[in-house]
């Protein structure tokens, strides 16, 4: 049983239940989500089984995309709307389409962000969360993180009143808090902001129209084949340039040799090698010995 169950996760749920409930669904063990995604929060959480675990983190690295609710008027302890209330204007409000879409530019691209106490990020050996529990505020690392796009979803030409409430849609990399980037929009517009909703619509090559949910798989278990329910490694690595072995290779890259560097690595930082379509091994630029790539996962048949 191997490959990538691309899961929609519901509200309510950790990414962890999922794994759990999972693992009792599909009767084995070897089950890993791929980016933590808070309870609140519903959306698209591809599942690695079996050898599919080894490109995990590729999935975890690749870009997201979200729609969220920003909501002006207060800040919450946790950003979103599940915390008590930091800070808080209640005055009559009104922001031009225009103002709202020259805010959303300016945050497009390289930005900074600090992340939110309540979250898993780590500092000191603990996690920021759990500092936020006791009550204590600890220094934490301000990091970049790349907005691809940030697109508003409304149509109207000006919003109004004591709070103010829009729908976005956000492409982001790996490690962008939505949270945050809701509280930095209401400080460029001069206000304070919190998340109100989050839904995550795409993990790297996995959308939301490709999803189950897990009431979904146990009913599907009954009917078809897991091979049906389960995309192969292949379709996560579609992003990569794939490329065939012959009787020059062959051997080589199933003894995952070191071997000289193929000129895809000069436009890419990982190539597929395969046979018939299925992936044999992931190769990337050798970290000490220019000009040579070595196998960083490998896929025995």
């Amino acid at each position: 049983m191997n490959g990538i169950l691309p899961l929609w996760k519901e509200r309510g749920m950790t990414s962890h239940d999922c794994v759990f409930q999972l693992r009792k669904i599909l009767k084995t063990k070897k089950v890993g989500h791929t980016g933590t995604l808070d309870p609140g929060v519903e959306g698209v959480l591809p599942i690695c089984i079996g050898q599919a675990t080894r490109i995990a983190e590729y999935l975890t690295d690749a870009g997201k995309v979200y729609e969220a609710v920003v909501s002006i008027g207060k800040t919450t302890a946790t950003e979103d709307a599940e915390g008590e209330t930091v800070n808080q204007d209640l005055s009559f409000k009104k922001i031009s389409r225009q103002q709202l879409l020259e805010t959303l530019e300016s945050l497009t691209g390289v930005i900074e962000q600090t992340p939110p106490m309540y979250s898993a990020v780590k500092v000191n050996g603990k996690k920021l969360y759990e500092y936020a529990r006791k009550g204590e505020v600890v220094e934490r690392p301000t990091r970049k993180v790349t907005i691809y796009s940030l697109q508003l979803l409304d149509d109207e030409e000006s919003f109004a009143g004591e709070e103010i409430t829009f729908h976005i849609r956000i492409a982001c990399s790996k490690g962008t808090y939505i949270r945050t980037l809701a509280v930095q929009i209401g400080e460029k517009l001069g206000y304070p902001a919190h998340m109100a909703s989050l839904v995550r619509t795409a993990s790297g090559t996995f959308q939301k129209e490709n999803c189950v949910t897990l009431q979904q798989v146990q009913e599907m278990m009954k009917e078809v084949t897991i091979d049906q329910i389960i995309l192969p490694v292949e379709y996560a690595l579609s992003t990569y340039p794939f490329i065939e072995v012959d009787e020059s290779n062959e051997k080589q890259i199933l003894n995952g040799q070191v071997l000289p560097k193929h000129t895809l690595l000069k436009e890419n930082d990982k190539i597929v090698y395969s046979m018939n379509g299925k992936a044999l091994a992931v190769y990337v630029k050798h970290p000490t010995k220019e000009g040579f790539m070595k196998p960083e996962k490998m896929f025995p048949n």
